[in-house]
């Protein structure tokens, strides 16, 4: 199971600080994610969140993407066609078409950058599809990372 975790300092209901930990993971096939809340000076404890697709909150992304970095995926190799590449886009993601051939061109280019889970999910379908892709933990500062839904 491909996944990462954040741990994020947040202020519990008792006044004291607490820690909110978020996790990012592909579970059967599937892009999935969860979050926790626990707080060591009363006890308090909670499942906040859990679901599939990527995290709803684009500030635990932010989170994940700062404490692990990020992922680069993309091409790695000339294909007779990008189409499956756009269905996958517009299969996994919440974009337009006009959208989709902008990642696709991005895929063939320098890549798309995204958590390790999402890349990983993105990868998969990919070579599902039968294209050649690799993916490399990004080092050095990165443009807009591709945010699927």
């Amino acid at each position: 199971m491909t996944g990462q975790t954040v741990k994020i300092a947040s202020l519990c209901e008792c006044g004291d600080m607490a820690v909110r930990q978020v996790n990012q993971f592909i579970y059967s096939g599937e892009l999935c994610w969860d979050a926790e809340f626990y707080c060591d000076s009363c006890g308090a404890y909670r499942c906040e969140h859990s679901g599939r697709g990527p995290a709803p909150d684009d500030e635990w992304r932010q989170a994940l993407l700062a404490a692990n970095g990020p992922t680069r995926l993309r091409l790695a190799g000339p294909v007779p066609s990008l189409v499956p590449a756009l269905k996958v886009f517009r299969e996994v993601s919440d974009v337009s078409l006009l959208q989709a051939r902008r990642l696709v061109e991005e895929l063939s280019s320098d890549g798309v950058v995204g958590t390790l889970a999402e890349m990983e999910f993105l990868r998969t379908r990919l070579q599902l599809r039968g294209l050649p892709v690799d993916i490399r933990q990004v080092t050095g500062p990165v443009d807009d990372p591709v945010k699927l839904r």
